[in-house]
C-alpha cells in the first residue's frame, strides 16, 4: 500500500515503467490534477489506490453505479463526480486498446521514437480522445509521458 502519496509519486516520477497498473496510476493522477496542483492530486494516491482497485483498470472497467456512488461518497476522496466517472470511462477505454496493444503501457510506449516531436503530449492526447478517453489534455498527458519514462525528464 502507498503510504505518503507525495513521496511515492515523487520517487516514481520519471522512472520508466511498463507496468500497466502503474501507468494507470499516473493517468488517475493526471485526471485529478486538472485544476489542482500535482501535490494535491498525488497526496490522494493512497485513497485512489483503495477506491480504484489498486489501479487495476480491468477491474475498474467493470464498476457500476453502486461502486461509483460508494467512491463519490468516500469522505477521503476528492469530490468531483465528473473526474471520478472519467476514471471509469478511461478504464474502459484502456481495456478497449486491447488487442491492438498489449495493454495501456504498450499503448503509451508505442509513441516513443528517437526523435520525439515537442508537442508529443498534444499528439497523444488527441489520439486518446479519439479512443474514448476523457480529461486528457496535452499538458497533463505530456507530464504523464515524462512520469512513466516515455519522454525524458527535463
Amino acid at each position: 500500500m502507498i503510504g505518503d502519496g507525495i513521496t511515492h509519486y515523487d520517487a516514481i516520477f520519471g522512472t520508466p515503467t511498463h507496468d500497466p497498473n502503474r501507468v494507470f496510476e499516473f493517468l488517475v493522477v493526471a485526471v485529478f490534477q486538472a485544476g489542482l496542483s500535482w501535490k494535491a492530486a498525488a497526496s490522494k494516491l493512497p485513497v485512489f489506490q483503495r477506491v480504484f482497485a489498486d489501479f487495476d483498470y480491468h477491474q475498474i472497467a467493470g464498476f457500476d453505479e453502486p461502486e461509483l456512488e460508494q467512491i463519490e461518497s468516500d469522505a477521503d476522496m476528492i469530490h468531483n463526480d465528473r473526474k471520478i466517472r472519467a476514471i471509469l470511462q478511461n478504464a474502459r477505454a484502456a481495456v478497449n486498446l486491447e488487442p491492438e496493444f498489449t495493454d495501456l503501457a504498450d499503448y503509451f510506449w508505442s509513441f516513443q521514437a528517437g526523435n520525439q516531436p515537442h508537442d508529443l503530449g498534444t499528439i497523444v492526447a488527441k489520439d486518446m480522445k479519439k479512443r474514448g478517453f476523457t480529461f486528457v489534455g496535452p499538458t497533463t498527458i505530456g507530464i504523464l509521458l515524462i512520469g512513466i519514462g516515455v519522454r525524458p525528464h527535463p
